[in-house]
């Protein structure tokens, strides 16, 4: 209704999760990257805990849509279902031909020589457990025995619950201290600080298409951070309720009056603060003049927002250089001073690129050999541009290692055409995209 009105192309606070609106700000783009990562390298169980409506199920439809092609992925959006029943409804979600009658251990035994073969053909397999929290105990035990099918030297299987803060509570029963102590890797999504909403409505409001200045206050900002206490799906209902008040009023200005007006219509009411519930449409010319003046101060006090990769801006700015997907393989790399002039090349990309930004991480080398490190470069720089491939001190598994990344793409698109690209040799290494803001996330952990 109100798309034309703000010059949108679609409507952008929609609750269902759509890939396209993923915000990677309050430390979602991070968290998907560490999935990523965990996932790409076999580290058995995971899990993931946010309050309703903190964008699990997002960053559950990201995480699917990140992820290479060489993992399968299995989605058990239900899962509150007997111990006896959770076999029979992953072979179902992988398309084994299982009679209904079939035992538990024929089942088990089934899923295995499936998942060997999805093994030997360079394939892992992957089950996100939505709403694990509602999962009887005697189920999740069965999904932690699955965790056992493994090889000499990988999973066979990995799992990633994603639940409410009670699955920590669940997770706390003795009766299931097995599973608890094969989880390796625990995320939370906290709800989003003010900051990181005003962010959040500006990075939608750009991506459904909107060109035109800032719509949202300081104090309508403000008054969704208290009446949403920072949950994503309530910031999108108000967010949205208040678009269509200043629709009817035909204003572009959003301001805390139409926030308290949306929250109170979508029974948030106990969030906004009495003082403010007086104030009444009648008030709308004296709110207006007063709503300029406090925008143009609020201008001209506050810092811009970092500008997210994918919003487009409201100014032309520079376009950004992508290199090829790929440079013509080079015949030889000099070995001498390759790794200094990597690390320097990348500390610079990091402290220029965009946040979004895109780059594809190809290796893992452990730091106690720098020599491996050089190899490692030159032989790299005969299959791709080395002057497109970047490398940061990590840690892994509490130990120094280099993270080697290639490209920089303005988005997963692009990144994902150039990893199809790459050489089989690198292919078959896994690679996957990670973000920058990811990146300096990390960077900065380990200084």
């Amino acid at each position: 209704m109100y798309n034309e009105h703000f010059g949108l192309a679609q409507p952008p606070f929609k609750i269902t999760p759509n890939t396209a609106f993923f915000f990677p700000g309050g430390n979602r783009g991070p968290i998907l990257d560490a999935l990523v990562y965990a996932i790409t390298q076999g580290e058995g169980i995971v899990k993931v805990t946010g309050e309703v409506g903190s964008g699990k199920t997002m960053l559950c439809r990201m995480l699917e849509s990140s992820l290479p092609d060489t993992v399968e992925t299995i989605y058990l959006a239900n899962p509150s279902v007997e111990p006896g029943e959770i076999l029979h409804a992953i072979a179902f979600e992988l398309h084994l031909t299982i009679a209904p009658q079939a035992s538990r251990l024929q089942v088990m035994q089934q899923l295995q020589e499936h998942l060997v073969q999805r093994h030997a053909e360079g394939k892992q397999v992957v089950i996100f457990v939505e709403e694990a929290q509602a999962t009887p105990i005697a189920t999740l035990e069965e999904i932690r025995l699955l965790s056992n099918l493994e090889t000499q030297h990988h999973k066979l299987l990995q799992i990633v619950l994603f639940g409410q803060p009670e699955l920590d509570e669940i997770l706390a029963d003795p009766n299931i201290r097995q599973l608890k102590e094969r989880i390796t890797h625990s995320f939370r999504l906290d709800p989003l600080n003010t900051t990181d909403i005003r962010a959040y409505l500006n990075f939608r409001m750009r991506q459904a298409g909107y060109k035109g200045p800032d719509v949202f206050s300081v104090g309508a900002v403000r008054e969704i951070a208290r009446a949403s206490l920072g949950l994503t799906r309530r910031i999108n209902i108000i967010a949205d309720k208040a678009l269509l008040a200043a629709y009817t009023e035909h204003t572009h200005d959003i301001s805390a009056r139409h926030v308290l007006a949306a929250a109170k219509d979508a029974e948030f009411i106990d969030f906004v603060p009495r003082k403010l519930w007086g104030i009444g449409l009648g008030a709308l010319g004296l709110l207006a003049l007063g709503i300029g003046i406090g925008m143009a101060l609020s201008a001209w006090q506050k810092p811009p927002l970092p500008t997210l990769q994918s919003a487009p801006p409201v100014a032309a700015q520079p376009t950004p250089v992508v290199p090829a997907p790929l440079a013509a393989p080079v015949a030889t790399v000099s070995a001498k001073d390759i790794v200094s002039a990597r690390l320097t090349a990348t500390e610079q990309w990091l402290a220029s690129a965009k946040p979004g930004t895109i780059g594809i991480h190809i290796e893992l080398l452990g730091a106690l050999d720098p020599k491996r490190l050089e190899n490692y470069l030159v032989d790299l720089g005969k299959l791709v541009d080395i002057e497109q491939v970047f490398v940061y001190r990590t840690k892994a598994s509490g130990k120094p290692a280099y993270s080697v990344i290639y490209g920089s793409y303005p988005d997963r698109a692009s990144a994902n055409a150039a990893l199809e690209k790459l050489p089989a040799k690198l292919r078959a290494q896994r690679p996957y995209l990670r973000t920058v803001q990811g990146m300096r996330a990390e960077t900065g952990a380990t200084r």
